[in-house]
């Protein structure tokens, strides 16, 4: 009997050691896990040390070039232990801008940089990304590689003058400008694309002049300690804001305007521990994209983007308000968002994932909670694993863990809008405590395991569903 009591004391301490292991893994996966990204989180601090712009040649007329006196200025900065290097009140034209480490550009209230439309100060090309592929083309309007404790700041205007007259009719769409025999980017896209696919290496995709691949605005490539804040950004020629293989990313107080092709807000690509907090999007294209490289060269370079943290952000215009993909083959993971505002009959979805067998990847771990969505002329969510190209790849991408809490929304064609695959399901969605009032139409889900609903109301009907259907 001795025997068989110390066994089964045995059994029972190994049973609630599992238990408890299990719990503390559950309690360690959600949004417990918040503060402890948080805490990677840091702004960069400067030396107290100012350079102004004028005092290396800038002239405040807006007519007058000043990427000399802007890249004297950064340079000096940088050499001399970092600090700041101010724009003062007034209208300054220039070139394409590269920051150094230890710099913060600080553009001040009442200040105006206007980037010039003239391609030729972008060049010489520069290594960046483009659409999630390697290459060398125009420099980004700003720009930074390998650099570390780098900063836009400051409550100015950062214009990248993208019109119809210029970057934006590259797109190759008459909404934008094109017309029939003008400069288009889809001969480069598709050489571009093509060069990724055959493993040409990245130093040898030249792009640049004669093939009109819009640069980005802010791109900070490879580097670490990053605080973009303040200031307001207007019509980019193409995305916004793009940190690529970047680490600790700290985007605060942000205003994006632009609705040209494209003008995606803030995309952090292949970059871990970003916070994007209190900005205001209005934008062409998705408001917030989270990306990790396309198709062959994604899996090439093979980094996700993890640790991205959405906070009390407002979104009006836009495809999508957070939306991951559709450049995803390095996979995502550990994606926050809470406490946002979306409210526009122009803004298309609330949370979005796209994907496809070409794409592949892997994106798990998204939360969101707190959204308060006036309407949306599609989907309040929506996971599409047909994006674009559709089922005809042979890279098969997973979607798992998404949890949705305490989402109200007035207005939608869809609440939920999912499409999977049967061989790779959406695994593991639930909704807690989210009213979706004046929806268009049913539900879709199509290929979903493990869905769980909790207080989830549509049209004032509580929502069910059958198992067997999904």
């Amino acid at each position: 009997m001795k025997k068989i009591y110390s066994n089964s004391v045995l059994i029972l301490f190994l049973f609630l050691l599992q238990f408890a292991c299990a719990q503390t893994e559950k309690n360690n996966t959600g949004w417990e896990q918040l503060d402890g990204i948080l805490s990677n989180i840091n702004p960069p601090t400067f030396q107290n040390k100012t350079f102004n712009i004028i005092d290396y040649g800038a002239i405040a007329d807006g007519v007058t070039d000043c990427t000399i006196a802007f890249k004297n200025a950064i340079e000096d900065c940088s050499k001399n232990g970092g600090g700041k290097v101010v724009v003062p009140e007034g209208i300054f034209l220039t070139g394409a801008i590269h920051l150094k480490s230890n710099v913060n550009l600080y553009i001040s209230e009442n200040a105006v940089v206007k980037f010039s439309t003239d391609k030729n100060k972008y060049l010489p090309v520069v290594y960046t990304r483009w659409e999630g592929v390697e290459c060398m083309n125009y420099s980004p309007l700003i720009y930074a590689y390998e650099q570390e404790n780098i900063a836009v700041t400051g409550k100015g205007i950062l214009d990248g003058q993208g019109s119809n007259q210029n970057w934006w009719s590259w797109k190759g769409k008459k909404d934008y400008g094109w017309g029939e025999g003008g400069p288009d980017q889809k001969f480069g896209r598709d050489k571009l694309f093509e060069m990724a696919e055959n493993n040409i290496p990245p130093e040898e995709r030249i792009f640049g002049d004669g093939h009109y691949l819009r640069p980005n605005f802010i791109q900070p490539y490879k580097c670490k300690n990053i605080l973009i804040e303040g200031v307001t950004f207007k019509n980019s020629p193409m995305w916004f804001i793009h940190p690529v293989l970047c680490r600790n990313v700290y985007v605060l107080n942000v205003t994006i305007e632009g609705l040209g092709p494209n003008n995606d807000g803030c995309n952090p690509e292949s970059s871990k521990d970003v916070l994007i907090k209190n900005c205001y999007f209005n934008t062409g294209d998705d408001c917030i994209a989270i990306k990790s490289g396309r198709n062959n060269d994604g899996r090439r370079v093979n980094v996700p983007s993890e640790n991205i943290i959405i906070q009390n952000c407002k979104m009006k215009e836009g495809h999508g308000g957070v939306v991951i993909g559709s450049e995803i083959s390095g996979s995502v993971r550990n994606v926050f968002a809470e406490n946002c505002e979306m409210d526009s009959p122009n803004l298309e979805r609330v949370l979005r994932i796209k994907t496809n067998s070409i794409r592949g990847g892997v994106i798990e771990n998204v939360f969101m909670r707190n959204v308060k969505v006036g309407e949306v002329s599609e989907a309040v969510i929506k996971i599409d694993y047909f994006y674009e190209e559709g089922d005809v790849g042979e890279f098969t991408p997973t979607v798992k863990n998404i949890f949705v809490e305490n989402l109200t929304s007035k207005k939608s064609s869809y609440a939920v809008w999912i499409k999977a695959y049967n061989r790779s399901p959406l695994q593991n969605i639930e909704l807690k405590d989210c009213f979706f009032d004046n929806v268009e139409k049913e539900n879709v889900l199509e290929s979903v395991e493990n869905l769980e609903i909790e207080s989830v109301v549509i049209n004032g009907k509580e929502f069910t569903f059958k198992k067997d259907k999904l």
